[in-house]
């Protein structure tokens, strides 16, 4: 499994990997949580956080989610300055519909987005994160992913990740961090 994903972020770090479109205009092929086409205008000179994960996920995502969750919190009226994404690589059973319900037990400014398998694909290949779906028999699957969140500046330049083992004062730390940058 680790050798797929090395793979998987190798191929994509690839300069045939290199992308015409910013991330941000990348993430505009995608569909939020309530069905409408995500719009890159709305990241437009606003930082954002960034993760890749799915909602069938036993333990990475939802702590994750958390987390983010817990620090928007600590953050106060400053949390409003920055968007919080969750980006499926399971679009097979994360439609709008699942990411909403899903959604629902974390913070209201987190929004998922979904997508077909190819916008997916290009989507992660433009933040080279790494996932690979590992079946576990029965017609039953899980997906291995990176599990960073990546932190954008208003400029869409990458400022820093936070890494899933971070505890919430670092996470905290570097979000308000992101938030001062020019």
């Amino acid at each position: 499994m680790a050798f797929r994903l090395l793979t998987l972020l190798l191929i994509a770090s690839s300069p045939a990997a290199a992308q015409d479109l910013t991330r941000a205009q990348r993430l505009e092929a995608l569909t939020d949580q309530f069905g409408m086409p995500f719009s890159a205008a709305s990241l437009a000179g606003r930082p954002y956080a960034l993760f890749f994960g799915f909602t069938h996920c036993p333990d990475i995502c939802p702590t994750t989610l958390l987390q983010m969750s817990n620090v928007l919190l600590h953050l106060g009226a400053d949390a409003d300055r920055v968007a919080v994404l969750f980006v499926t690589v399971d679009p097979e059973r994360d439609t709008p519909d699942q990411l909403r319900s899903y959604l629902t037990s974390f913070d209201p400014r987190i929004r998922g987005l979904t997508g077909t398998p190819t916008q997916i694909r290009a989507v992660a290949a433009a933040w080279k994160a790494a996932y690979d779906r590992i079946d576990e028999g029965n017609g039953t699957y899980t997906i291995a992913h990176s599990a960073h969140v990546y932190l954008m500046d208003r400029s869409g330049e990458q400022q820093d990740t936070i890494n899933f083992q971070e505890d919430e004062v670092a996470q905290l730390t570097k979000l308000r961090r992101l938030l001062a940058s020019p």
